[in-house]
């Protein structure tokens, strides 16, 4: 690691200042590998999509927002939630929509239903994000089912270890931090297998060794792992 203002380990740890760091987040900083390679030619291809409708599904983690983000950008769409009163039937005839976590947000059958048609009528497209497929979605306005069986459904699976080696090595980057491959390897093997995970872990890394004025060692990275598994938070002491 090459942060050079690391002082002495202390006793207690100090709440650190927080130092200001823009993770990079557009498309050439996009880690891509096998997980996520089919979702990421499918964004890159916009707007000659196989069908008006494309659903991003994947675990939590996987990359879904990230790839989302980049297509906003790319197609200036525009952010929605198909529910009635909320003006997403007609931002859909106007231009690019997206629509994040249907699962979680939820949505009325009819709106959604209305999007659907006024993206296929005018021209425009729809992307939605869902950590479940559209099959388990709970839709029972059977033409809003048959809309969602022409869509093009393009599964992100779990990171793999290279791809959290990389995003990793990138989140410590993002921090000026370098650390040794040996380490990152060692906290790749034993983490959660997701990308919001790493994004926590890094960032309770580097909080618990700023507190403590201390490098980041593997025994730091083991008792953030061991606090995280437990679901225990890395508390800073004032």
């Amino acid at each position: 690691m090459t942060r050079t203002d690391m002082k002495t380990p202390k006793v207690s740890e100090q709440l650190p200042l927080e130092f200001q760091h823009v993770p990079a987040s557009g498309r050439d900083d996009l880690l891509i590998s096998d997980p996520l390679s089919a979702a990421v030619t499918v964004v890159d291809a916009w707007p000659h999509w196989p069908s008006p409708v494309v659903i991003l599904a994947g675990p939590v983690g996987s990359g879904k927002s990230h790839l989302a983000s980049i297509w906003r950008e790319k197609s200036g769409a525009v952010d929605i939630h198909p529910i009635e009163g909320t003006g997403a039937e007609e931002a859909a005839a106007a231009g690019p929509v997206l629509f994040e976590d249907v699962d979680r947000q939820g949505f009325e059958d009819r709106s959604l239903f209305h999007v659907i048609n006024n993206v296929r009528q005018h021209g425009h497209t729809l992307l939605m994000t869902s950590r479940l497929w559209p099959m388990s979605w709970p839709v029972e306005l059977p033409d809003l089912r048959s809309r969602l069986k022409a869509a093009t459904v393009v599964e992100i699976g779990e990171p793999d270890d290279e791809l959290l080696t990389q995003v990793i090595v990138k989140l410590f980057a993002d921090r000026q931090l370098f650390v040794d491959d040996r380490l990152v390897a060692y906290i790749v093997a034993r983490m959660e297998r997701s990308l919001d995970a790493a994004q926590r872990l890094v960032e309770r890394i580097d909080h618990l060794a700023l507190a403590r004025g201390s490098r980041i060692t593997r025994a730091l990275a083991q008792e953030v792992l061991g606090r995280m598994a437990a679901g225990e938070a890395v508390e800073l002491e004032d």
